[in-house]
């Protein structure tokens, strides 16, 4: 028998499994569901979003809890997002170049998607990081 490869036990601030959340656009909060995958310092997944369905790919830091990735809509356009891990969550911004830009907020469906989730979804405002951030 093949020795079996040890599985990624994975970082408890960064779960693989369903998120959900919003982003913010034009004073509107969106509402977003994906499947995500953290490994290594590298995520992945797919979802979507009333725009329609997308992919994501990109990085995390255990230690900083920063995270950047790219959503694509296939055919259409990508959409840059940088964030940090905080107990409720990941909080941050996406941006279009070359100036469209707003908050977010996803955490894992597992923390809870009851009425009081869908209503701190619509409430909450996303922290707010400075331009250069984004860089």
């Amino acid at each position: 028998m093949r020795d079996q490869p040890e599985l990624d036990p994975g970082d408890p601030n960064f779960p693989s499994g369903e998120w959900i959340g919003f982003y913010k656009e034009s004073g509107s909060n969106h509402r977003q569901e994906m499947r995500l995958t953290f490994s290594s310092g590298s995520m992945s997944g797919a979802g979507a979003d009333a725009i329609g369905p997308f992919f994501i790919r990109g990085r995390y830091c255990a230690n900083s809890r920063e995270v950047w990735w790219t959503k694509s809509y296939p055919g259409s356009h990508d959409v840059h997002y940088k964030g940090y891990r905080e107990v409720k969550g990941i909080w941050g911004l996406w941006e279009i170049p070359p100036g469209a830009r707003d908050g977010f907020h996803i955490w894992p469906r597992a923390h809870g998607e009851g009425p009081s989730a869908r209503t701190a979804a619509e409430k909450t405002e996303p922290v707010t990081v400075g331009p250069s951030s984004l860089a």
